[in-house]
């Protein structure tokens, strides 16, 4: 896995030209952090900072669905972020209701298709119903998925895969990795090519464990709500620029 140096942050990057679309990641995946530092650097609650947040990703989700980005995962809700104060929890939820709701024309009009990554059953029932019904709704969208990682957890996300096999009664000379890849919540979609996270931080924080094994990390300082699509462009730019070996040997 190829990372950006700790200091590397995309708004260094040259301005993108126009990308070929060879280039182009296929599949882009983002740890939206930083949410309640921008809050705080503002003397702002942390609703406000997830409230400008949820923007942050609907501009976005349009600017890959402009460059032609077929598939984006945001990590919206990790399992860990259960151990939350119970009302910054019911805020993110019912914020996330709210949003489907009312970008739900929007995503039949870009003919974008909502997937759901993780365990949606321990949602409450109310941002539950509005996920399912957006699910169905766009389930025949082809121009783009966009995967919600909501209560994921990787490891977890693993362990049932491997429950499954068991369940399906494999023997153990025919598991294989391409038998955990179609046990995987994302499973008909392809791995990242390219892995975004804001705000400074250098982990994966237990996100697509399995499916990053060949990814292109991109590191930013830049606060979620503050990631642009014009910082997004750089980003397409800098994972463009990059040479791919997937183990292989190639130019130095």
């Amino acid at each position: 896995m190829r990372t950006s140096s700790p200091n590397h942050d995309a708004r260094n990057s040259p301005a993108p030209a126009t990308v070929s679309p060879d280039k182009l990641p296929a599949h882009v995946a983002i740890i939206m952090d930083g949410n309640g530092r921008w809050a705080k650097a503002r003397g702002l609650p942390r609703s406000e900072g997830h409230r400008a947040g949820t923007e942050a990703a609907k501009a976005i989700v349009t600017r890959c669905r402009e460059r032609g980005v077929r598939h984006l995962t945001l990590y919206t809700f990790s399992s860990e972020n259960w151990a939350r104060p119970k009302d910054e929890i019911g805020f993110l939820f019912k914020l996330l209701a709210d949003f489907m709701t009312r970008e739900l024309p929007s995503l039949m009009e870009q003919s974008i298709r909502l997937v759901i990554l993780g365990e949606i059953a321990d949602l409450p029932f109310a941002t539950r119903k509005v996920l399912e019904h957006a699910v169905k709704k766009t389930a025949r969208n082809t121009a783009m998925t966009l995967n919600l990682a909501l209560n994921y957890g990787s490891r977890a996300e693993i362990v049932r895969a491997v429950r499954r096999i068991v369940e399906d009664g494999l023997p153990a000379s025919v598991v294989s990795e391409e038998a955990i890849a179609e046990r995987l919540y994302t499973v008909g979609q392809p791995d990242p090519d390219l892995v975004i996270r804001t705000s400074g931080e250098l982990r994966l924080s237990n996100y697509l464990l399995f499916q990053c094994a060949y990814s292109e990390f991109l590191f930013t300082e830049t606060l979620w709500p503050d990631f642009s699509p014009d910082e997004f462009d750089r980003a397409l730019a800098d994972y463009a620029s990059r040479c791919r070996r997937f183990g292989k040997v190639g130019e130095d």
